[in-house]
């Protein structure tokens, strides 16, 4: 049953689902179709770079401007303008004769798919009040995890059946019928746009900076650099960068203007904290997915479909957990992260093992088994962290809040990627035969673990932190109506 009040709550929590499924599956169906794109288009190894990690740099990029500019300007319109993009720029790319325009497609993309991400968090802020809230993010993170699950087969289907040249296309596409549903179902049923009171104005210069740090962070992680010094110099940047923009927001904080990063936000320390719990938990999942798809296809020669289906239970059982976690929530509170990490932490050390010890021949379906218990560790931990962070924001900041986290996330996800995915090749090609893809894949999943570790500190610092009068999202119902009209 889908968390409001009324009607019209339900039909927006639909809304925001069906733009993280839009989203999402464009971003997951990709992957599979990449050997197919490169040799139909002729790309080099540095344009597949781009083309598939571009998405993810303009996707972040685009979050805290959007969040910053919902929260001023009403979400209604940015919504609507970020998928009628999405659905442009993603046709683009489908019927482009050239790397160069698949690639300024896909970051035109990528960019439109944040903006319409910052909206969907602002207004579940929005609309939704303790419990309700907590399952509408919920919701909203089931739907994003099972269409990226359900990408990779899908994708695999596409190229099987129509060809390499036209498959790859037809990956790109897939994702347009849901853009233009969601188009539709948003121009009727979000809610219209709300007024800030008073004369608040953009922090221009705030966001400048902001998305400078924010590129000079995941630009090297995505494009190593060539040399020492070039890595030096991107650290640099983004240190001199972070500086101005402490600076500035201070500045503009002390002559009465609103920062781009409203104080409540940095004041608040289970806001830092839960961030830095899912960076260290978003970091961990993704890499360990993309481990695991590399150390099944490229590792032991298995085919995209089987990898796809190792990984499918994931997507079931986090839908399923992430389902049930409010009643969790309910029950023991914020201890429900702490049971979601541990039961991660136990996953990946189980994977480790699993990896060394299960033969050839059944262990696709070991890995599965792990898969599952991944997949409900995620579901505990995802949406009530997210819950708990974004109740620290204030009402007028909800959709930089949410855009602070998710761009947090992103970040912590392009480190993470670059560095798992270093140590598993590097373990990778030392010893030869079966032994090597093993011992790297055990070893990258002790990484995953030690991330988790991280994040499992962190939250349980959170709670120490939390006042004891602090209402929990399960409590906060008691005391506040489930939805604000829409």
């Amino acid at each position: 049953m889908l968390p409001g009040a009324d009607r019209a709550a339900r039909r927006v929590q639909l809304v925001c689902m069906a733009a993280g499924a839009t989203t999402l599956l464009d971003q997951a169906v990709l992957n599979i179709a990449v050997p197919s794109m490169r040799q139909s288009l002729g790309a080099g190894a540095a344009d597949v770079q781009w083309i598939v990690a571009g998405y993810s740099l303009t996707f972040g990029l685009a979050l805290v401007p959007g969040g910053s500019l919902g929260d001023l300007r009403g979400r209604k319109h940015l919504f609507l303008a970020g998928i009628a993009v999405f659905l442009l720029a993603g046709v683009a790319a489908a019927t482009g004769a050239g790397p160069g325009t698949v690639i300024g497609a896909r970051l035109v993309q990528g960019a439109a798919a944040g903006l319409v991400n910052s909206q969907v968090i602002g207004t579940i802020q929005d609309v939704f009040q303790g419990v309700d809230r907590g399952r509408a993010l919920g919701l909203y993170a089931v739907t994003s995890g099972v269409a990226a699950a359900l990408g990779p087969p899908l994708g695999g289907a596409l190229v099987a059946g129509l060809g390499p040249a036209a498959g790859w296309r037809c990956c790109l596409l897939l994702s347009a019928p849901l853009a233009v549903l969601t188009l539709t179902l948003a121009a009727r049923w979000l809610p219209p746009p709300r007024r800030t009171a008073g004369n608040a104005r953009l922090d221009a210069v705030g966001l400048t900076l902001a998305c400078g740090c924010t590129l000079t962070l995941m630009v090297p992680f995505i494009r190593t650099p060539g040399s020492g010094g070039a890595a030096l110099l991107w650290a640099g940047a983004a240190v001199g960068l972070a500086a101005l923009f402490t600076l500035h927001q201070r500045r503009r904080a002390r002559h009465g203007r609103r920062p781009l990063v409203h104080p409540a936000l940095t004041a608040s320390r289970p806001y830092m904290l839960g961030t830095a719990v899912a960076m260290a938990q978003f970091g961990a999942s993704l890499a360990s997915s993309l481990v695991l798809t590399v150390f099944l296809q490229d590792g032991l020669g298995h085919s995209a479909l089987l990898t796809a289906a190792v990984t499918f239970p994931a997507a079931v059982a986090m839908g399923v957990s992430s389902g049930l976690a409010w009643r969790l929530v309910r029950r023991i509170g914020p201890s429900t992260v702490t049971v979601g990490l541990t039961l991660g932490i136990a996953a990946a050390l189980t994977g480790a093992a699993v990896a060394l010890a299960v033969p050839g021949g059944p262990l696709p379906l070991a890995l599965a088994a792990t898969q599952l218990v991944v997949g409900a560790a995620s579901g505990l931990s995802v949406s009530p962290n997210q819950t708990q962070v974004l109740q620290h924001a204030p009402a007028e900041a909800a959709g930089v809040g949410g855009g602070i986290l998710q761009m947090a996330q992103r970040i912590a996800a392009a480190v993470c990627l670059s560095a798992v995915s270093a140590v598993y090749l590097h373990t990778a090609s030392g010893p030869s035969g079966a032994a090597g893809p093993r011992s790297a894949y055990a070893l990258a999943s002790c990484v995953c673990a030690g991330l988790l570790v991280v994040a499992l500190t962190l939250s349980l610092l959170v709670r120490r932190d939390t006042p004891p009068g602090t209402p929990t999202p399960a409590r906060a119902t008691e005391a506040e109506p489930t939805a604000k009209p829409a």
